[in-house]
């Protein structure tokens, strides 16, 4: 299922991790996914039930590669 959140919503949107950086919907490995991914620190951030849950430590590490 594709991430929809509202476009303004997703531009305030950023990181926990200290770079605070923008997030951007999905996965590298799926960009369907239910998850928004930093595009400074590469962690992936589950979306339950609409509302992005953008906590460290439910994040989604980036895979080595």
């Amino acid at each position: 299922m594709v991430v929809r959140l509202d476009a303004k919503l997703l531009e305030i949107l950023a990181c926990p991790c200290p770079e605070h950086a923008p997030l951007t919907p999905g996965t590298a490995e799926d960009p369907q996914a239910d998850f928004l991914t930093c595009t400074a620190c590469g962690r992936s951030f589950p979306v339950r039930e609409g509302i992005p849950v953008l906590l460290l430590d439910e994040a989604v590490a980036p895979t080595a590669g």
